[in-house]
């Protein structure tokens, strides 16, 4: 562990946590995309015959997670048509990958993507929506879908990200499309990063194999507003430069910030322009997916794929702040995949491989650790007093927070879990295999 001699000054008061106080649930990881929800009555144990209201089959596959407005959910999915030997052959070309590392893939000859809306309170459904179809679509990783990110939703529209296969704005009054783009960009295992929302603009955060950059469309047209490129990346493979991480928006001073981890440096934007405040270099790390959690002016990150490491940067710099606001780092047992949780001046974090760390915020030292077990991608989620922790292999671990290890429900819902929960007043709303369900006391 490395520390920073001035992280005592920045922490003589006890973390304040803003709670989710409204039952929407909008974007990836909720209302502020941090993954809290205090307010929120949930149940701490459910099966499928008890507490799950309803229970809706999802057609297709998809690990976008659920985004929840009024009476609305929404999710997407992918129904994925098989390909040929042709296609095969020339999917594993386009990737240069050889037999073994090509058995990682996964090959559809076609997709169709959807949107996918239900009654909140009843699961029947509201609309089933075609937006793109898709001849012959790069492969994915196996662990990925052909739809991954979470749509962004507010009052009478939400935003649908399928990566390079498209991007559209629906009327989620009426159904109609308004408009759809189509952004090229070569992911080589699939999309992932989510979109965000800011005053007028959509944000896209495009870091792909050949080029990586961050845009924003204007939200009632899908035209292009700025297109920022990333800051130059050492790594010449193009492997070691794509990264898959949703930005999170914060207000540090009552200035915006679009803080943002891609291979080699996590950026600053200005949202309104694009313009950089300031970066970080965080070494090698690439392929990134766990998105940041923010506090107290110090936003905390995982550096990605490679050798994880959980890193608190200040947010009060200009230009490149490498050697004067990293606060501490962090390398034992940080996550890959699912996103730090912070509560109350603690941060919790899960493994790819399941096992718990609780850290201290402040200096970012172990308070304690354990060994949950299963493979997660899904990231932990604070609901109520709860947190919970939702596996691969569909079973769903329930703790306390604080400065011990308090374990109070285990139990198996017997089917993949992939996609993070979402939140619907005192429900939890989550995809469990091919389905949707609404969960609550």
């Amino acid at each position: 562990m490395i520390h920073c001699s001035r992280v005592a000054l920045m922490f003589a008061l006890s973390f304040a946590f803003t709670a989710n106080a409204q039952a929407d649930w909008p974007q990836f990881r909720g209302s502020d995309g941090q993954g809290v929800a205090k307010n929120a009555n949930p149940p701490v144990k459910w099966s499928d015959k008890e507490k799950t209201k309803w229970s809706v089959d999802i057609a297709g596959k998809g690990w976008s997670s659920p985004v929840v407005m009024g009476n609305q959910i929404w999710v997407t999915t992918a129904v994925e048509h098989q390909p040929t030997e042709a296609q095969i052959k020339a999917a594993q070309e386009k990737t240069g990958l050889p037999d073994r590392q090509f058995a990682q893939r996964n090959v559809a000859g076609s997709i169709t993507l959807r949107a996918i809306c239900v009654d909140a309170q009843t699961g029947k459904s509201i609309f089933d929506l075609e937006l793109f179809n898709v001849e012959a679509p790069d492969a994915i990783h196996t662990l990925n879908s052909y739809a991954s990110p979470t749509p962004y939703i507010e009052k009478g529209r939400v935003y649908i990200h399928f990566g390079s296969n498209g991007t559209a704005c629906v009327d989620s009054n009426t159904g109609e499309i308004v408009w759809k783009r189509e952004i090229s960009l070569y992911h080589s295992v699939g999309a992932g990063s989510s979109p965000v929302l800011f005053e007028d603009v959509l944000i896209l955060v495009c870091d792909g194999v050949h080029a990586q950059f961050v845009t924003a469309l204007d939200k009632k047209t899908g035209e292009t507003v700025w297109k920022t490129p990333r800051p130059e990346i050492r790594n010449t493979d193009g492997e070691h430069r794509k990264a898959f991480s949703t930005p999170l928006l914060i207000h540090h001073e009552g200035q915006p910030q679009l803080v943002s981890i891609g291979a080699q440096w996590l950026v600053s934007y200005d949202p309104r322009s694009g313009k950089e405040i300031w970066r970080v270099d965080h070494g090698a790390g690439f392929s990134n997916v766990a998105r940041p959690v923010y506090a107290n002016g110090v936003v905390y990150v995982s550096t990605g794929f490679g050798k994880p490491q959980l890193w608190a940067v200040r947010v009060d710099g200009t230009g490149d702040v490498s050697d004067t606001h990293v606060l501490w780092k962090e390398s034992s047992q940080i996550p890959a995949k699912p996103s730090p949780l912070l509560v109350d001046g603690r941060i919790y974090v899960l493994s790819d491989s399941g096992i718990l760390t609780c850290v201290d915020a402040k200096d970012g030292k172990s308070q304690w650790r354990e060994r949950i077990g299963g493979n997660y991608s899904a990231s932990p989620a604070l609901i109520g007093k709860q947190i919970y922790l939702m596996s691969h292999e569909g079973t769903v671990t329930v703790c306390s927070p604080g400065g011990e290890y308090k374990e109070l429900a285990k139990f198996e819902l017997e089917k993949q879990i992939m996609a993070s929960p979402a939140v619907d007043g005192d429900a939890i709303i989550v995809r469990v295999g091919g389905t949707l369900s609404r969960v609550s006391n």
